[in-house]
């Protein structure tokens, strides 16, 4: 044989045999990669069963007649069950993946290691906020749909069961009370008259009772009445009853144990709950102490913009001055609740045409603004946003504040439109949730840095968009945003 003919032949083979390897390795990765996101399928559909409310945020009704288990050992079963998840996911060969699910890789773990870190801490043991927990859970309302009579039966389920929601809430927070991980007293203060407002309501006067103020025609006069006089019942028998108890325990046992300072620090975690929370909230590895540093130069920074706008429109007093003008002339605010909500709706059509300047990708479903509602409004904030259902059977919704339209400024509409809105979280949630190719973990996942992030940024938009250039109070709007964010 020749030297070329040997030469061929070698390389043949080796042609043949780096084939396979290679056929050999693709195969192996893409075993690895099918491995991977059954594993994130099973979790998924896991997460959904383990918290029902999630579910119906999403459009998946499977769950509509139900909350949350929350009960300590059904807590504990949850975190044993993710760190078996944890010890699962190291046996995927993390080098043999695509480098698309490298990442999903990456972040999913982060997910579980944070979650399961974060259990150790016991912030499960905090049950009520102002604008979270179980006296603010007539909110789901705003994610459900009310068409058929079943949809209507699902919520007298999840009625029925309120009271054994509402008692596990209130057995978490004594195991607080035993474990020294408690609210500070302001914050209990306020929950305490949100409770009390809602355990004095009758039940035309509840929130719980909103799907049955207005049936759809489609539903038939008999079921009518029994829907209507069921959701009477729930209210006056379970939904009631269960405020009446948890205000019991605010007052009796919870809010004279809470602490008078604020802070986690004063918790039985300590500064070592506090570095933890610091990075759950900002995904970094920055000490406390070097983000509030940065907080004092953005106030520096924030401050000094603020003085400029003072000097532009004319004002000649100081800045704290300026604020007392902005807070008590008439002419800054709407006299009526329904002129407040006209006036944010012409502000998001404004913006609207506006927002081609800025982004190339827009989502497929438009929003709406419409009004917190009146049952919920004393105690929710200016305005917030609630993402569509992924499936396209509810829009995505800017809520806006209409109570006390007195202390809601127009100079502070278009920042807060911009963030809640389009290009904010109104955006963010719907271009995230029409990303097919991430799995659902990552289009339906929540960072604090990135969700605020964005919608902080947002509000900066309003610059590009050329949305503060001739008026000069809406950008003072949007620093004062900043700077909350900044004291925060």
């Amino acid at each position: 044989m020749r030297l070329t003919s040997c030469i061929f032949l070698v390389g043949a083979l080796a042609a043949t045999a780096a084939a396979g390897h290679a056929q050999t390795t693709t195969a192996a990765g893409a075993g690895a990669d099918a491995t991977l996101q059954a594993l994130f399928d099973r979790e998924w559909e896991w997460e959904l069963t383990q918290d029902p409310l999630w579910a119906s945020y999403l459009g998946d009704r499977r769950w509509n007649d139900r909350w949350p288990d929350i009960a300590l050992g059904t807590l504990a079963a949850r975190q044993s069950h993710r760190q078996a998840v944890l010890q699962e996911l190291a046996t995927v060969p993390r080098e043999r993946l695509s480098p698309a699910d490298r990442t999903n890789y990456d972040i999913f773990k982060y997910q579980y290691e944070m979650t399961v870190e974060g259990y150790q801490h016991r912030y499960h043991l905090i049950r009520t906020s102002t604008l979270d927990g179980v006296q603010n859970s007539e909110q789901v309302i705003d994610s459900l749909r009310f068409q058929t009579v079943k949809d209507f039966d699902d919520w007298l389920g999840r009625l029925d069961g309120f009271p054994t929601y509402v008692d596990q809430n209130i057995a978490l927070m004594r195991e607080g009370l035993k474990s020294d991980v408690l609210l500070p007293k302001v914050i209990v203060q306020r929950v305490r008259e949100q409770v009390a407002e809602l355990a004095a309501q009758t039940a035309p006067q509840s929130g719980y009772y909103r799907p049955f103020r207005s049936m759809p025609a489609a539903i038939g006069p008999v079921d009518r009445e029994r829907l209507a006089k069921a959701g009477d019942e729930r209210i006056r028998t379970r939904v009631q009853p269960a405020f009446a108890r948890l205000l019991d325990f605010l007052d009796r046992e919870y809010f004279p144990a809470c602490y008078t300072g604020v802070g986690w620090w004063r918790s039985k975690g300590g500064l070592a709950a506090y570095r933890y929370f610091t990075r759950y909230h900002t995904t970094s590895d920055l000490a406390p102490q070097d983000i509030h540093a940065l907080g004092l130069k953005e106030v520096a920074r924030i401050r000094a913009e603020m003085e400029a706008i003072k000097t532009q429109v004319g004002f000649s007093g100081t800045l704290n001055e300026f604020f007392t003008y902005l807070r008590t002339d008439p002419k800054f605010f709407f006299k009526s609740g329904d002129e407040l909500l006209d006036g944010y709706r012409v502000v998001a059509k404004r913006i609207d045409p506006e927002l081609i300047k800025i982004s190339r990708k827009l989502p497929r479903v438009t929003y709406g603004v419409i009004p917190v509602p009146d049952a919920i409004a004393p105690i929710m904030p200016t305005a917030y946003a609630n993402g569509g259902a992924p499936d396209g059977s509810r829009p995505p919704y800017f809520f806006a504040n209409l109570y006390k339209p007195e202390t809601r400024p127009k100079w502070e509409m278009m920042a807060l439109t911009l963030h809640e809105g389009m290009p904010g979280h109104c955006l963010q949630i719907s271009v995230g949730q029409e990303l097919g190719d991430l799995p659902n973990f990552r289009r339906h996942a929540f960072f604090t840095a990135y969700t605020e992030g964005w919608g902080l940024y947002a509000e900066s938009l309003g610059e590009d968009m050329g949305l503060y250039k001739d008026d000069p109070y809406s950008k003072f709007g949007q620093l004062t945003y900043e700077m909350w964010r900044a004291v925060r």
